[in-house]
């Protein structure tokens, strides 16, 4: 019969490649048209290089990811299936959802029409293969297991850094008092605090788009209109601001504790002084931003 042609061609399609490309007729006959029994995740999006969609790529990695490790699990049947709609493939399915941006995973469930809860929140969630598969799970009771092909770019970065220290100390192994240098522990602290208190770990498990680009006019948002998400660039702008904050507040308390000129003390202070009120304004604005309604700013609003 009908559904068990479909069921019998998706297996094929699947048995060479965990994710096939559709077109508007496919998806016509396989995702909209009944009979069907399986449930079909797809990721809308723009892989063409002329569309510049960096997001798009990052995306299709993990959706990678997270199909080959369906693919090749021992849980896998014919329950489940991934597909992929490229825009200049299918921009009549585009149309007939009124999409109007990429990347987007939706899935379509064996019977009804998909629910708003079959859109997957990736402004909010971000793409990481784990959180897709959580999603999976929650729409289609499917407990997807992620693995990851093995990266040894961390192992590789940790040997480098670990070689380079050891070689540092055996060319001053006859004089290490730098260890003992105050100042270099605090530079050391103080990045670290500002990669943490940016998002970078946030950032690491979420895995979140550079930044946004609105599909309609092509305007570049770098902060994330939400409370509840973040761009990388977003993490990048506050360690800055931080770091600059930091510095100002640095620069005061060198003004009033050293003993040096009073004219060039005073040139210090302003400096620090303007350092910290600019800034702290601006990172303040970007908080007002995220957190609608939050009544207070001070000179940027």
């Amino acid at each position: 019969n009908l559904l068990a042609e479909k069921v019998e061609q998706l297996m094929e399609w699947s048995s060479r490649r965990s994710i096939f490309r559709m077109n508007g007729d496919k998806f016509r006959k396989f995702i909209k048209a009944p009979p069907r029994n399986y449930s079909m995740i797809v990721m809308f999006t723009a892989l063409q290089p002329q569309r510049q969609c960096s997001v798009c790529r990052q995306a299709n990695e993990e959706y990678q990811i997270l199909a080959n490790s369906w693919r090749y699990s021992s849980a896998f049947c014919n329950k489940l299936f991934f597909s992929m709609v490229d825009y200049d493939e299918g921009t009549d399915v585009f149309q007939q959802l009124n999409m109007n941006s990429a990347p987007t995973f939706m899935h379509f469930p064996p019977k009804g029409r998909p629910k708003r809860a079959d859109t997957f929140d990736l402004q909010r969630i971000g793409f990481a293969a784990e959180q897709l598969a959580k999603w999976i799970a929650d729409r289609t009771d499917v407990h997807i297991r992620v693995f990851r092909p093995p990266n040894y770019s961390g192992t590789i970065a940790l040997a480098l850094l670990v070689s380079l220290v050891g070689g540092l100390l055996y060319l001053r192994r006859n004089n290490l008092e730098f260890i003992y240098n105050k100042t270099g522990w605090a530079m050391v602290s103080l990045c670290i605090v500002f990669a943490m208190t940016s998002g970078q770990m946030w950032n690491h498990i979420r895995g979140p788009p550079y930044a946004h680009k609105n599909p309609h006019n092509g305007q570049v948002s770098y902060i994330h209109g939400s409370s509840q998400a973040q761009f990388v660039a977003e993490s990048h702008i506050i360690l800055v601001l931080n770091a600059a904050i930091t510095m100002g507040m640095v620069l005061l308390n060198e003004a009033a504790t050293s003993k040096g000129d009073v004219g060039k003390r005073r040139i210090i202070c302003l400096v620090g002084l303007g350092l910290v009120v600019f800034f702290f304004s601006f990172l303040l604005s970007i908080f007002r931003s995220k957190y609608h309604g939050y009544p207070y700013s001070f000179l940027i609003k």
